[in-house]
């Protein structure tokens, strides 16, 4: 049976969900808050550590402005509604990804959010946010470079953004897209990988159950026969 650390999870779908029940987009990512909510307790259940969720790409910045404007609001309400739950379950929150780019009354919401739940031990949830797995890459290396150290796996390990984390286990993808999109493409290299037909807001618990379960029967071989 294989044990389940570390689940990362592609939520797309959340614009077309929006579109398909006649709504905006924009409601579509809403919706997905609640899915969210439900995966996060799911992994508190099954005791999973780490939790790695991909919200908003390095080239998620050519939608249109007022759909970015309405998610970075959306993630700053959440991290102020939401807090108080978040330490009460025990969740540490790390954000990953360019953040110095990203507007600054949102930088200092993330700041806060992190240092209130820094000591917490029950579940690391990373919010990937203007995040690229490339540009992670590349500013490992730089970072290599300037600590005028090998360049090998281990340094690089520890100059990504993902510093201490297990690699991910599992990798889920909802809206039928079968890609990476340029997310973790280090850290994947022995991820078992689930790609899902149903949109985010659409995902349940029933079927990241049956995800974990197919994964604990996978043979995971890592080179080897």
């Amino acid at each position: 049976m294989n044990l389940v650390k570390h689940v990362a999870i592609i939520m797309d779908g959340n614009g077309r969900w929006g579109v398909k029940h006649k709504q905006s987009r924009n409601a579509g990512h809403r919706a997905g808050l609640d899915t969210v909510d439900l995966i996060i307790n799911q992994c508190i259940k099954h005791k999973i550590k780490f939790l790695t969720l991909y919200t908003f790409s390095s080239e998620n910045w050519k939608r249109p402005k007022n759909e970015i404007t309405f998610l970075f609001t959306l993630l700053e309400n959440f991290l102020k509604k939401k807090i108080d739950k978040i330490i009460e379950k025990n969740i540490k929150l790390k954000f990953i990804g360019e953040l110095r780019e990203l507007p600054l009354k949102l930088q200092k919401s993330i700041k806060l959010s992190e240092k209130k739940t820094i000591k917490k031990k029950s579940l690391q949830v990373n919010i990937a946010l203007n995040y690229g797995s490339k540009i992670e890459l590349i500013n490992a290396i730089k970072k290599i470079k300037q600590k005028k150290i090998l360049i090998n796996e281990t340094n690089i390990d520890n100059n990504l953004y993902s510093k201490g984390l297990p690699d991910p286990d599992i990798l889920i993808r909802t809206g039928g897209t079968h890609r990476l999109s340029n997310f973790l493409l280090w850290q994947l290299s022995y991820t078992e990988i689930f790609f899902e037909k149903k949109l985010w807001p659409d995902f349940n618990v029933n079927d990241f159950n049956i995800i974990l379960k197919k994964f604990k029967s996978v043979k995971r071989n890592f080179g080897s026969i």
